[in-house]
């Protein structure tokens, strides 16, 4: 007995893969998001972090708008006010029930292995082994394969040097030196809950000077919200753009985007952060690591702006040290696929639809942002990004093969399709 493939194949269930099946499934689209729901935030960020990005820029994105996190959050009596961070554990229940009411029967946690090309279609194989023929595929990997660590750290052997995305309980760092490397909001809130964990932290920055976000202010005047209006990337008619309006990001030219991406929300450390930081974590600004070793504790070389040379000894690194994306990075394409990826640098190039060069294969989340903008390294981005995917979804599957000319043998299926 035949059964017919599905027409979408979402990789990756955080904000961004939720997103975007909800706005597919909504449009009639034989969907499945594969993946735990929301699985790196609740296992990749610490615990007792909170959320740098306001209530109102944190949305998932539903077409109907019915399951933004005020209607997750004000039912459970949880503040989601303005100017209140949210801690990461509510996020993730709130991402977790947004997947339950938006994306319904179309999540599936199992996750996928490989993706390769069958002719137009896709196949992806899941981790069980079973394959899955698609028409079309979205890859919403998020943050996790592109985690970035100095070269000067790559000599020393894990369990001395991590990424900070490794880690979820920091209690395990009690007693010990850790020094955490970045200015970023990563590393200053890893150092702040490295000591309430009762490590001994230190923060290495290459800065001058950490940069601190301003207190948000609720009651500005209506010539202050015309002069410096509120986004979700902050405010400013600049931040504004990159916000609201980011398919006008890609019409710039390629360096231009890669400056406004560098540059836009630099590295600082939240408003309600300093308190728990500033005189408490030892900070040596001004320096770069320039090289490591370790013997029975690790020693780094540090270099500072005038090219002088000296050491510390610590018992463990963090690199807090962002993101590099990179399709040679992405692990699920098969080496047909990745080599088949136009790029702008070394990120993957997207059409207005988020349509990689590869017919029917598509990019949202922390890979996008070379072509969109910064706003989709954040969850704000995740609005613009599911509407316009799910638009080139729709024409996409205009021009490929329909479920009923493809279909596959029924022991090839998953068991959700046996006997269908």
């Amino acid at each position: 007995m035949r059964a017919p493939m599905i027409d979408v194949a979402v990789i990756g269930a955080g904000p961004y893969g939720l997103s975007v099946a909800a706005h597919a499934t909504a449009a009639g689209l034989d969907t499945r998001v594969y993946g735990r729901p929301m699985e790196a935030w609740a296992r990749h960020m610490p615990r007792g972090m909170l959320l740098k990005s306001e209530p109102s820029a944190s949305n998932l994105s539903d077409p109907g708008g019915a399951y933004g996190l005020a209607a997750y959050c004000r039912p459970r009596d949880l503040s989601c006010s303005y100017g209140e961070p949210i801690p990461v554990e509510t996020f993730v229940d709130y991402g977790r029930w947004f997947g339950s009411q938006a994306v319904g029967d179309a999540l599936d946690a199992t996750p996928v292995a490989a993706i390769s090309t069958d002719g137009e279609l896709f196949t992806v194989e899941l981790a069980t082994g079973q394959p899955v023929l698609t028409r079309t595929v979205v890859l919403a990997l998020g943050f996790l394969p592109f985690a970035h660590r100095p070269a000067a750290l790559c000599g020393l052997p894990a369990e001395l040097a991590t990424h900070s995305s490794e880690h979820h309980d920091l209690s395990g760092f009690a007693d010990r030196d850790v020094t955490v490397v970045g200015a970023g909001q990563s590393a200053l809130e890893t150092a702040a809950l490295l000591l309430e964990a009762g490590a001994r932290p230190r923060v290495v920055a290459r800065t001058g000077e950490l940069a601190w976000n301003t207190v948000p202010s609720a009651g500005r005047s209506a010539i202050e919200r015309i002069l410096m209006p509120q986004s979700g990337l902050g405010t400013g008619w600049r931040s504004w753009v990159w916000s609201e309006l980011p398919g006008t990001v890609r019409h710039l030219p390629a360096a231009t985007r890669r400056h406004i991406v560098r540059t836009t929300l630099g590295p600082a450390g939240s408003w309600w952060l300093r308190d728990r930081f500033d005189g408490r974590v030892p900070v040596l600004l001004g320096r770069t690591v320039a090289g490591s070793t370790h013997r029975d504790e690790v020693i780094l070389t540090l270099r500072d702006a005038q090219g002088g040379l000296d050491t510390i000894r610590t018992d463990h690194v963090i690199a807090a040290t962002g993101y590099l994306v990179d399709v040679e990075r992405m692990g699920v394409l098969d080496q047909d696929l990745t080599r088949a990826i136009r790029r702008t640098g070394t990120a993957p190039a997207l059409s207005k639809h988020f349509e990689t060069s590869v017919s029917g294969l598509f990019v949202v989340g922390l890979a996008a942002a070379a072509t969109f903008g910064p706003v989709m390294r954040f969850v704000h981005g995740a609005r613009f990004a599911a509407g316009r995917v799910t638009d080139g979804l729709l024409s996409s599957l205009k021009s490929r093969p329909s479920c009923a000319g493809a279909l596959a043998p029924e022991g090839d299926l998953p068991r959700q399709y046996a006997g269908g």
